[in-house]
């Protein structure tokens, strides 16, 4: 076999248990051999100021590198207000700065968003494909992944046992892994 592409997985949460990091954690699990998930949380990622991009912190440097290093990137977010939350906001800015050196720029890509409500995140998902498609990132289109009714999938460890939310994570992974090597031709 093949090298397996290395996928950044983008929490778009800081919460300790948020549902996205658990359920980032869940795919590491399920994904094929031939993906090598590594979950990129923000907790350390100060705020962009296009001031600071002559001598930018150490942390946006490791964040770029990252991303750069990265064969494909995944997010994986939460829903606040109808869109994406801040933090997340703030990750694409840093990464895709300075203008003209996106770490972002002509990857493969995905986008999960959940939430405990019904819709599943549908406006983030949807307000992250359009930062997405101005970054140059590929983004798979089929199977859309909104999932909802997360509340009740983890159990106390933070494993996945809801089994059709399982599932269907397993069907979302198994068709990134395609989409990626599809990508990377």
């Amino acid at each position: 076999m093949a090298t397996p592409y290395t996928v950044a997985v983008v929490v778009g949460s800081l919460r300790k248990q948020a549902y996205s990091l658990r359920l980032a954690q869940a795919l590491v699990k399920l994904a094929p051999d031939t993906l090598k998930l590594d979950v990129v949380t923000l907790h350390d990622l100060s705020f962009y100021n296009q001031d600071l991009e002559a001598t930018p912190p150490a942390d946006w440097v490791a964040f770029r590198q990252r991303i750069k290093a990265a064969d494909a990137v995944l997010f994986v977010t939460p829903e606040y207000n109808r869109s994406i939350p801040g933090v997340l906001k703030n990750a694409i800015d840093v990464g895709s700065r300075p203008y003209g050196h996106s770490a972002f720029d002509g990857k493969p890509g995905g986008v999960i968003s959940n939430s405990p409500g019904a819709i599943g995140g549908f406006g983030a998902n949807h307000h992250l494909r359009q930062c997405l498609t101005f970054l140059n990132i590929a983004v798979l289109q089929q199977p859309e992944a909104y999932v909802g009714g997360i509340a009740d999938a983890f159990d106390e460890q933070g494993e996945l046992t809801k089994a059709p939310l399982r599932d269907f994570m397993q069907k979302y992974i198994d068709a990134f892994a395609a989409w990626v090597a599809q990508q990377k031709k």
